[in-house]
């Protein structure tokens, strides 16, 4: 057999996997640097140093590239939850649900901009997607159970509704303007947040 006809998979994949840690590390380091929405996929393809093409072959729009850099983030914010959770199950419900919601808001704020770029699109920000997606979707079905326990089954209030209420204020357009317009901070949003909960529960 010719060296021609030889194929490479393994130097193909090795190629491909440093194609795509460029990519994220551009793409990270120009999102820092003027946010996601003034970024370009042509200003990331070139700060890569790979082909437009080649970009779009791995990530259809901007929305994917912030959820490929904040995947493993949203893993371990929801490894932390479950685990406090597991640990501290023996609190108050409404302890449980105050440090929840302070967890959430803390990764809000950290990750700002990769969670606009994921929440930002036509797709995902429909509300309907929004809240069964893999973000709001896992904190619903979190947040759901410990309502349950906090009204109890007599409560004239329904968890369901409640959870989709707190998720709502959580995501990117309710959040912003309370931070940018009411200028709330984010521990005076999670009181805040807290508190309607426990007015609900007298």
């Amino acid at each position: 057999m010719s060296d021609k006809t030889v194929n490479h998979p393994v130097s193909e994949r090795k190629d491909a996997a440093e194609n795509r840690a460029r990519i994220l590390a551009a793409a990270i380091t120009l999102f820092d640097q003027y946010g996601v929405e003034k970024t370009s996929m042509n200003q990331i393809a070139t700060a890569a140093k790979v082909g437009v093409g080649t970009l779009y072959r791995r990530f259809q729009n901007k929305s994917d590239l912030c959820w490929a850099l904040i995947h493993d983030n949203i893993k371990k914010l929801f490894e932390d939850i479950d685990n406090y959770l597991t640990t501290n199950h023996s609190d108050k419900t409404a302890e449980q649900l105050k440090h929840v919601l302070f967890l959430f808001i803390q990764f809000r704020e950290k990750k700002a901009q990769l969670l606009t770029g994921v929440e930002g699109t036509p797709k995902i920000n429909s509300l309907e997607v929004k809240l069964n997606g893999p973000i709001f979707g896992r904190l619903h079905d979190i947040l759901v159970p410990l309502l349950d326990d906090l009204y109890g089954s007599t409560a004239k209030v329904d968890a369901v509704f409640c959870a989709d209420l707190l998720i709502t204020a959580l995501s990117h357009e309710y959040y912003t303007f309370q931070r940018s317009v009411r200028e709330y901070s984010p521990e005076q949003i999670a009181e805040q947040l807290y508190n309607l909960l426990i007015i609900n529960k007298v």
